[in-house]
């Protein structure tokens, strides 16, 4: 669950949450997607940025106002 201020979502946030979710990402499936970006000829920066947009999806968020 991730705690965000209402009244602050700007861009440096939007970065973090981002950053986060990028190491949540290569924690969880690093190695996989190095593979699999190296069997598919895909650059791996690439990949992991739309995996970790992809799983900004799955966090629950609480705004406080």
């Amino acid at each position: 669950m991730i705690n965000l201020n209402f009244t602050n979502l700007d861009e440096e946030t939007q970065q973090h949450l981002m950053a986060v979710s990028k190491k949540d990402i290569e924690q969880k499936y690093g190695s996989d997607l190095k593979r699999y970006a190296k069997r598919n000829d895909m650059n791996y920066q690439s990949l992991l940025e739309q995996e970790a947009q992809r799983n900004l999806y799955a966090y629950d968020y609480v705004f406080n106002i």
